[in-house]
């Protein structure tokens, strides 16, 4: 385990797992532009940030650890698709990772709970409709990751049950991570639509550690602007103040863009 020196006098932090990561880069960016004190927590270091923890998020002591000082959660860290191996690769740090991290928050104390879920929560919603999807539809999960992720969900609803802590469940649209990604998001016809800029999801994350909620325990949809219909209904993000700046492929980093999309760079 590493970490910085920095250590705040008061509980004044912001702790971001999975900092490190195409997300978790954007939502520190963000978050330090409004001059939050950020701490950073992935199993890699997380460029630019001057205090941060570097340990996996199975680690018990390194989790707890890093809650010193901490009024909000933003809980990022996973496996964040499906892989071959869900036994060794996913549930480690999908389950037992979110187990730790939200049992560290509950010890700590922590203000707001603010965690990363996904719309493949609804997937197959999103293959037959009706649209746009909301919030309280019920769950059709697209396989073990997807599983993954309402679990989170309903251990963060019970911690807000028997403590009256504030959960935030963001369901993330489609952040793409590579270039790969987005080549198959040209390919395919909804994906403008549920599209999740960098800029966009940092901006919504940095917006959640501040804004009053509407309830104590809320759920929203998370997504660029759609391209044409509203797959996934953006509702109670835009009660929370949230106002998206892109639409497919508006946003994309550079690296990531396709061969076929570098003659017309996104804005």
């Amino acid at each position: 385990m590493a970490e910085s020196s920095q250590a705040p006098s008061q509980a004044q932090v912001v702790l971001v797992t999975g900092s490190s990561g195409r997300v978790g880069r954007a939502v520190v960016a963000a978050l330090l532009e409004q001059q939050e004190h950020v701490r950073g927590f992935d199993k890699f270091p997380t460029q630019g940030l001057a205090d941060q923890v570097i340990a996996d998020i199975t680690d018990r002591a390194a989790v707890r650890h890093a809650f010193r000082n901490v009024h909000t959660l933003i809980h990022l860290a996973a496996t964040p698709d499906d892989v071959d191996n869900p036994v060794a690769d996913l549930f480690p740090p999908n389950i037992v990772g979110a187990y730790e991290v939200l049992e560290a928050a509950r010890l700590a104390g922590v203000r707001r709970i603010i965690v990363a879920s996904t719309a493949q929560v609804v997937w197959y919603q999103r293959e037959r409709g009706p649209f746009p999807i909301r919030v309280t539809d019920l769950t059709t999960p697209r396989s073990w990751y997807a599983a993954t992720k309402v679990f989170l969900e309903a251990a963060s609803r019970a911690l807000h049950e028997s403590l009256g802590l504030e959960v935030l469940v963001a369901r993330l649209g489609w952040c793409p991570r590579s270039r790969e990604q987005v080549e198959e998001m040209h390919r395919t016809s909804w994906a403008p639509d549920v599209y999740l800029s960098p800029h966009d999801v940092g901006r919504f994350f940095a917006l959640a550690v501040r804004c009053p909620l509407p309830a104590p325990y809320y759920v929203a949809f998370v997504t660029s602007r759609p391209a044409n219909l509203e797959i996934l209904d953006l509702q109670p993000a835009l009660r929370l103040g949230y106002q998206p700046q892109h639409t497919w492929p508006e946003g994309l980093p550079q690296d990531l863009l396709a061969p076929e999309m570098l003659s017309q760079p996104p804005a």
